[in-house]
């Protein structure tokens, strides 16, 4: 199928199958390596990319779900600076160990950011439930998208 649909800003047209997953549509097909296939049956989160403003999981979704559709990978967040904040502040808080469920987490956070820009640590927690880390027992990620809400310190004090 032809497929056409929106990739980080700029219009994206492919021939692919339309049984194709996305996560692999994007790794392999597009070379979009940030977006990572964990556990390839969404329990893991690490696939997370935004769907017309949602996060969706990459490995449950087949590419005839993108036609016509806006896509916003971690690349297009990063490069596009709507995450900015978020970036810094899961680095100034240590968020980041392996890095493997990073993008995920940042793809997560930055659609709560977005749509509860006051969120408190409990919202914060049930937001990134999905999204698994075996490295850094969750603390300092909460920590980091805390200190990314409007007025927070860069620095945690906790």
């Amino acid at each position: 199928m032809l497929l056409r649909f929106e990739l980080n800003g700029e219009a994206a047209a492919m021939e692919t199958d339309p049984d194709r997953r996305v996560v692999d549509l994007l790794r392999e097909d597009l070379g979009l390596t940030g977006t990572k296939e964990g556990c390839g049956s969404g329990e893991c989160g690490a696939c997370a990319i935004l769907v017309d403003g949602i996060p969706r999981l990459s490995c449950l979704m087949l590419a005839a779900q993108l036609e016509g559709r806006q896509v916003k990978t971690i690349e297009g967040l990063i490069l596009s600076g709507s995450a900015r904040t978020l970036e810094e502040r899961f680095v100034s808080h240590g968020a980041v160990q392996c890095g493997f469920c990073t993008p995920g987490m940042m793809v997560t956070a930055s659609h709560l950011l977005r749509t509860r820009p006051n969120a408190d640590r409990k919202t914060i927690r049930r937001a990134i439930s999905g999204n698994l880390c075996r490295c850094t027992g969750y603390q300092k990620i909460v920590d980091a998208v805390e200190a990314a809400v409007d007025g927070r310190p860069k620095e945690s004090g906790s």
